[in-house]
């Protein structure tokens, strides 16, 4: 990776960074809310569904702003948090929040859609035989959903790595502490002469979410094949 600076270079590893704790941190409840959905019923349901898939049909730069409101210094989150001494306007750690929020949605649909093709009536079974609901869903539930949980880690991955308008409205487009990859794209292209480090960000973009899509097929149907004892 000679060919890249170390502006570059840094937007680069920066935006891994915060993709890989953006999907880290979020997955446990991605797992839950996604199992949650596919197998409780409960009063506000329905109002929970859209609370997950709000950031996929609202403008990036509205959630930005109810971030930047809701976590900033002044902020009633913000605030609290930058005295117990983890601010995240203008920091990484804002960064990683931003792409968390905005892969939630396609993270927890791939894991529900997994849940759901899971035949109820194994854990039924396990539960005939006296396992707890937890014990079913450790030993039967999330086995057979591991291909689905697999694909949507990669999709979280893949959009945090993208993921622009809310991050930028945030966290801003600091050298170093919240430049993340489209955001060094698009500062690249504002400025004269920029093309070319620009067009070498898009290329290492592509390669990534190239592999990382390849990389989540293969496990996705080897866990599959292991799953179903072929």
């Amino acid at each position: 990776m000679n060919w890249l600076g170390p502006e570059e270079w840094q937007a680069v590893m920066l935006s891994l960074k915060v993709a890989f704790w953006a999907t880290f941190l979020s997955l446990p409840l991605g797992v839950f809310v996604a199992y949650a959905l596919a197998r409780w019923t409960f009063y506000g349901r329905q109002l929970l569904n859209v609370l997950v898939h709000l950031p996929l049909v609202m403008p990036p730069v509205v959630t930005g702003y109810l971030l930047l409101i809701l976590f900033g210094s002044q902020g009633p989150l913000g605030g609290a948090l930058e005295a117990i001494g983890l601010p995240l306007a203008f920091r990484w750690t804002g960064a990683v929040l931003a792409a968390a929020i905005m892969a939630f949605p396609l993270m927890v649909r791939a894991i529900r859609l997994s849940i759901e093709a899971v035949d109820p009536r194994f854990e039924e079974a396990a539960s005939t035989l006296g396992a707890s609901r937890l014990w079913v869903f450790a030993t039967i539930t999330l086995p057979l959903a591991v291909p689905g949980i697999l694909a949507g880690s990669v999709l979280g991955f893949a959009k945090a790595m993208g993921e622009f308008g809310a991050t930028i409205t945030f966290v801003s487009n600091i050298p170093g502490e919240t430049q993340t990859l489209p955001s060094a794209v698009y500062g690249f292209l504002q400025v004269p002469g920029g093309e070319s480090s620009a067009v070498k960000l898009v290329v290492i973009a592509i390669i990534i979410a190239v592999g990382a899509l390849l990389a989540s097929e293969y496990l996705a149907q080897r866990v599959a094949r292991r799953v179903s004892g072929k």
